[in-house]
């Protein structure tokens, strides 16, 4: 058998790659025969239901757990390690409220809920901080931490002099830097909190089997989570099985069991009973991940062009009691220019560590970055647009800057720029409604993870893959099927895809859109090394070459040669009595098949309602390059979503603590906000394949789309009002704050 060159086809060659497909399980989810974790039962089964400490910042005394015990059909109460003392224990802090400290576990979910209203718990309070904006405050409560930070200047400006101090030389130069700069702009701007508010929330299905744990996971993550229980309950990870064939929602924060899944495990093996423990809705909010704040003091300074020449900030903000903050490097971000100083703070406050969420950093550092470049843009009394694509020729991988610019134009023409921007603050006035556009840019890394894959070929044409990677509702059956199936020359239904289960071939979490790429790769290579050793058997039959033929339409065929061909099944034939099988492993590094960085631009069109503060979507446009596009459906559908989860961010979303007891008061989905339907307007969506992007692969496109819609927002309000908003969500109260401190 020759060599295999792995290599995408054509574009005009192509049956399935870059088609628009329907997933194969549309069927199985409209209908509700998808079974997610939380609809897997099993005879026998017990309900637990958990009681999560009401105070953000305690210690946890002691736990009587005897009138709980009584309850009708409560059958074990579980003290969760770590969280709560055991009976004559030591206390237990507890640093954040909603963290669970005991499981009840009963015949019926009523039963578990009564039972855990019957605890009794001993608790003493501490001190409560929960003020991440307010830096000040922090650092009296000496609730912060240096979080990094650094200077980069132009070479051009030398170094210090013999006898000058390095600190005070570098202080001296940003500030002649400012003095020398035609513009100024100095800002404070801000992210909240939001919370990942997974539709299904965290949590398992588990029973024991013959000493071994078999565990339906709700998780992005179905390789590894074997190890993270086998880690916690003394077992080998080969006596674990992980199963997850559908999952409602993780944007990153679902990688682990958690532990209340280990909890759920605990529970299984004493009573010898399954067990079913996902979080309550509150619990979800609370404890099952969130997405860190950010706010920045920024000064920036610009040439008689708006380029800028220098950048000076200090940020900050919380990611729970570990006291982190979005990373330093971040910023600026995209652009970034020759001369940059920036300083980071993390604040320590009373809520839940924060997890990845969906671009990690990103859609903060842009938010914070780039409406900084946007208040530039209205100190000159310049079109937004031109002060962006100027300012390309400082970006931080110079080689994109030409595409975003023609991403800038496309965007620009299909939400009518020319048409609709004017200066900030001057565009016509109806009523009190005023109308405005903004604009934001971002960037993603996207490298295909690390995907094995093993392929079976049968006598009788049958074809299967196995993968231990996992679909979050991104399509992963499908590209794993439109690849075998355009490899071979097949349709969608004659190929068979295993995935979700840990006990398959290693596959990388869905997390750092790393996933298409990586089960294209295992999939599409796994396919081409059986269909070269299928045309090894079918060039002997045929007495062609081997590099002569060709798989389309279920047939293998001689190029050029209508009647030289054998049916698949005929082809498959020849194999033997046992299937072929094809073991592919696909790491993470070059590829002719995948690459890495992507870009993007969004543009926003909104009208505010100066009277009320409210905020109205009209529209929302995204151009979005990913390399070489797998299903031009799914990736439309996955940037829709993103483009609503910028609106969320942007104008609803947002934890609310009590500044006193450190409560999470809008935990419940009548109080955490999200936008309705009417509150989306149009969504518009380019994806944008240039013969030179496709040719570059497949590179992730889940997180990058989720980035920038959030600014060009922030920016197309501040274009409508003329006044800045400073931090995000701009619900009605702050719009009408900003309105109001704008006229003094």
């Amino acid at each position: 058998m020759a060599e295999v060159k792995y290599i995408w086809p054509d574009n005009h060659k192509s049956a399935y790659i870059g088609k628009r497909v329907v997933r194969p399980d549309t069927l199985e989810k409209s209908t509700g025969i998808a079974k997610y974790s939380y609809d897997v039962n099993f005879p026998n089964q017990v309900v637990v239901r958990a009681l999560g400490c009401p105070h953000a910042h305690c210690k946890v005394i002691s736990v009587d757990t005897s009138a709980a015990e009584k309850v009708p059909g409560v059958v074990l109460v579980h003290l969760i390690k770590d969280k709560a003392p055991a009976p004559g224990g030591d206390p237990i802090e507890i640093q954040a409220e909603g963290t669970l400290l005991v499981a009840v576990a009963a015949e019926s979910e009523a039963a578990a809920a009564e039972g855990v209203s019957k605890l009794k718990v001993q608790y003493e309070l501490m001190d409560v901080f929960v003020d991440d904006q307010n830096l000040a405050a922090a650092e009296a409560a000496k609730r912060t931490k240096a979080a990094g930070g650094g200077i980069e200047l132009d070479d051009a400006l030398g170094e210090p002099g013999a006898n000058e101090e390095e600190k005070a030389w570098e202080e001296k130069t940003i500030q002649k830097l400012f003095q020398d700069s035609k513009y100024v702009v100095e800002g404070r701007y801000g992210v909240d909190v939001i919370t990942h508010c997974c539709l299904e929330p965290h949590g398992a299905t588990v029973y024991w089997e013959g000493g071994k744990l078999r565990a339906y996971l709700s998780t992005q993550n179905v390789s590894t989570t074997d190890d993270g229980y086998a880690t916690a309950l003394g077992i080998t990870a080969d006596d674990v099985q992980v199963t997850c064939n559908y999952i409602g929602g993780g944007f990153g924060s679902k990688f682990q069991p958690g532990y209340w899944g280990i909890a759920a495990a605990e529970i299984s093996r004493k009573l010898g009973r399954p067990v079913k423990f996902l979080l309550s809705r509150d619990q979800e909010l609370k404890i099952g991940g969130n997405r860190p704040s950010g706010y920045i003091d920024v000064k920036i300074g610009a040439d008689e062009n708006g380029v800028v020449q220098v950048w000076d900030s200090h940020h900050w903000g919380t990611s729970g009691f570990n006291g982190s903050t979005i990373g330093v490097t971040n910023f600026p971000y995209v652009f970034h220019p020759k001369n940059v100083r920036r300083r980071a703070t993390g604040i320590i406050t009373n809520n839940e560590p924060s997890v990845a969420w969906r671009a990690p950093n990103h859609p903060q550092a842009c938010a914070i970055t780039q409406t900084a470049y946007d208040d530039l843009a209205a100190k000159m009394g310049v079109d937004s647009f031109d002060i962006f694509m100027r300012n390309l020729e400082n970006i931080d991988i110079p080689e994109k800057a030409s595409l975003y610019a023609e991403e800038m134009r496309i965007a620009a023409e299909l939400i009518g720029w020319s048409n609709h921007w004017h200066p900030h603050g001057k565009g016509n006035k109806r009523g009190s409604v005023v109308e405005g556009l903004g604009i934001g840019i971002h960037k993603w890394g996207g490298a295909a993870g690390e995907s094995n894959c093993k392929l079976r070929v049968y006598p009788d044409g049958g074809v299967e893959s196995f993968c231990g990677t996992q679909d979050i509702g991104t399509g992963t059956r499908t590209v794993c099927a439109m690849v075998l199936a355009e490899t071979f020359g097949l349709t969608l239904d004659a190929v068979k895809i295993n995935i979700g289960s840990s006990t398959y071939p290693f596959s990388g979490a869905s997390g750092g859109s790393t996933t298409v790429g990586a089960v294209t790769e295992s999939h599409r290579r796994a396919a081409q090394e059986a269909l070269a050793k299928i045309f090894d058997l079918v060039a002997t039959k045929l007495g062609a070459p081997a590099d002569k033929l060709e798989a389309s339409k279920g047939e293998i065929r001689v190029t050029g040669y209508s009647d030289k061909k054998l049916t698949w099944k005929e082809a498959c034939s020849l194999i033997g009595i046992r299937p072929l099988e094809v073991n592919a492993e696909f790491k993470r590094g070059n590829s002719p098949l995948s690459s890495v960085n992507v870009g993007g631009v969004q543009m926003a069109h909104v009208a505010v309602d100066l009277e009320t503060g409210v905020v109205k979507m009209k529209k929302l446009v995204a151009v979005q390059d990913m390399g070489l596009i797998v299903n031009r459906q799914s990736a439309e559908s996955q940037i829709y979503g993103a483009m609503i989860m910028s609106i969320a961010a942007a104008l609803f979303e947002q934890r609310i603590n009590d500044p006193k007891t450190g409560a999470f008061v809008n935990c419940e989905m009548g109080t955490y906000r999200l936008p309705r339907l009417g509150d989306i307007g149009e969504l518009v969506v380019h994806l944008h394949e240039p013969e030179n992007e496709r040719d570059r692969g497949v590179i992730g496109l889940g997180e990058p789309p989720a980035i920038s819609g959030i600014t060009a927002i922030a920016n197309a309000v501040c274009n409508a009002t003329g006044v800045r908003v400073p931090s995000q969500p701009m619900t009605p109260q702050r719009v009408l704050n900003a309105l109001r401190s704008a006229k003094g």
